[in-house]
């Protein structure tokens, strides 16, 4: 006898977050760890730019230079950056500030993956960019960078190159991130399911796990 299988809740997760993020690069893996262990649920992700650095020049900024900025120093800096390694390690991540040598703007990687969702790839360009800015090192600001990145994700470098060079979908970020701002974002990562249920920060599983209950009990009710 066939004993049909109940339906999965489909649901919408929008991701706000920044590409230089690292508790964004954190709180996505928990996420997608957690969705892994949930196939009760067909999920659809929607990348949402954010801008935690909205005044950064386009060519980015060397890395002491915004260290200063940003933290006040380099000792400060180092204590908590050696916080996030140790978190990152317990979820297979490799954290090595010590190789980035420059701060980039992220409007580029961010307009990057609003093309690459056009083709499907936005979810795996994603997770690359993350590694080649926080486990590489690399400018994810420069537009090379970029491209090769996107290249090993199996976009086209051609199609990548002339996009790149536009301007094409810069509005677009910056409208998402105003979006954010009005939503009462304003600090990522945040996980929006179904545009009702919201949750802010790198939060543990158990977390996401119950927000994910309860938003599986409205779809299905719905």
């Amino acid at each position: 006898m066939n004993v049909l299988s109940p339906p999965k809740a489909r649901l919408q997760i929008e991701i706000v977050h920044d590409l230089v993020c690292p508790w964004c690069y954190l709180g996505i893996r928990r996420l997608l760890r957690t969705l892994r262990r949930r196939p009760d649920i067909a999920f659809e992700l929607v990348w949402r730019p954010f801008l935690l650095n909205p005044e950064m020049p386009r060519m980015g900024m060397a890395r002491p230079d915004y260290v200063v900025r940003k933290f006040g120093g380099e000792d400060r800096a180092r204590r908590m950056y050696a916080q996030i390694s140790e978190t990152g390690r317990k979820e297979g991540l490799d954290f090595r500030f010590e190789r980035i040598r420059r701060t980039p703007s992220s409007i580029d990687a961010h307009r990057l993956v609003r093309y690459a969702s056009g083709y499907g790839r936005a979810d795996s360009l994603v997770e690359a960019l993350f590694a080649a800015h926080f486990t590489d090192g690399y400018d994810i600001g420069d537009h090379g960078i970029l491209i090769a990145v996107a290249t090993a994700c199996g976009m086209d470098p051609l199609s990548v190159r002339r996009f790149l060079a536009s301007d094409a979908a810069t509005e677009g970020v910056h409208a998402d991130n105003l979006r954010a701002h009005r939503l009462g974002i304003n600090g990522v990562p945040c996980f929006v399911v179904d545009g009702m249920h919201a949750i802010a920060g790198a939060q543990e599983p158990e977390v996401i796990e119950r927000l994910l209950d309860i938003a599986t009990v409205d779809a299905v009710r719905f």
